[in-house]
């Protein structure tokens, strides 16, 4: 029982860090990512249809995206989607491609993505300590339950601490990385 709501404990965590990485990725840097596409939908046959669906993405330099619709007729919805996604972007097209090319940031963009990035660090790490909390209350009420000692539950409670830190420091380490990316010129 106990082993179990640890092993729990660490799959939330876990989720909870791999949730932080995809939101991580979608905040836009000075250089080119597919990722920041991630949540353009397109109406495609009355339908909302990620962009990822409907065509061939790439980066063909660090700072240009090219969005190869595979139904041309698409070019110009998926055009007023990227532009309706709030992204900052304007994309252009040949007819056949669209090129999106990525502006370099000024100074009080990558402060704004940034501090977007750190709100996205501090909502996972208060899931974290939701999730430790969780296991918390478990502990004790197994304890309350005398189906677990005293000095067991204290055991637990400083593992589950420890645990907790443990990934309290991976998103600080994830954030890290995404700001230094940010402010990288």
């Amino acid at each position: 029982m106990k082993d179990a709501a640890i092993k729990n404990m660490k799959e939330r965590m876990d989720k909870t860090i791999e949730v932080l990485h995809h939101e991580m990725a979608k905040i836009r840097t000075g250089r080119a990512s597919l990722s920041i596409l991630d949540g353009v939908k397109v109406e495609y046959y009355g339908i909302s249809t990620p962009l990822t669906q409907v065509a061939a993405l790439s980066v063909p330099e660090s700072r240009m995206i090219t969005i190869q619709p595979w139904d041309v007729s698409l070019i110009g919805t998926i055009e007023k989607a990227i532009l309706a996604s709030n992204l900052g972007l304007n994309p252009t097209n040949d007819g056949k491609i669209i090129r999106i090319s990525i502006p370099h940031l000024t100074e009080e963009r990558r402060k704004e993505f940034v501090k977007a990035a750190k709100k996205t660090a501090e909502d996972s790490k208060v899931s974290i300590r939701n999730i430790r909390r969780d296991a918390n209350e478990e502990f004790k009420k197994l304890e309350k339950d005398k189906t677990m000692s005293q000095d067991e539950h204290k055991r637990l409670q400083a593992q589950v601490q420890e645990i907790t830190d443990k990934y309290i420091a991976k998103v600080d380490e994830v954030f890290h990385h995404k700001e230094k990316e940010i402010l990288e010129v």
